[in-house]
């Protein structure tokens, strides 16, 4: 299958507690491809061990795995990271590793990014972003 969109963590969050509109365009977004960074799946796993029913939680992250492809970080992936924290460091501003990471491997995907977290990747150059209509 073709993939079109790599979900945040924000969107994987929501969606896993059920946040409406999320899971609306989730669903919308599905026939595109929907991808997620291993950076976001090592996110995840975070709030699922901590959480008040990691057994649960897991399970409902396994679910949602199902219909989602897990996207690592490759070589080119982590060339485009230098490069692009690089040029951002040159001109003063600062994306978050994690951000920078997940936000380049949308762009060396050709992947949209789907995030209401839009000032967390702007800055990348050439991403394109789509944010939950409200």
């Amino acid at each position: 299958m073709k993939l079109g969109y790599l979900i945040d963590t924000d969107w994987a969050i929501h969606y896993l507690n059920g946040h409406e509109e999320i899971t609306k365009q989730l669903g919308q977004f599905y026939e595109g491809g929907l991808a997620l960074s291993v950076i976001s799946l090592a996110e995840l796993y975070e709030g699922v061990v901590y959480s008040t029913d990691p057994l649960g939680n897991e399970k409902q992250l396994l679910e949602f795995l199902k219909g989602v492809t897990v996207i690592g970080v490759d070589q080119d992936t982590c060339k485009l990271f230098g490069t692009e924290r690089g040029r951002l460091r040159a001109a003063k501003k600062l994306v978050g590793d994690f951000d920078l990471l997940i936000g380049v491997t949308a762009r060396q995907h050709d992947l949209a990014i789907l995030t209401n977290n839009r000032r967390h990747f702007e800055l990348i150059a050439g991403l394109r972003i789509q944010s939950a209509s409200h």
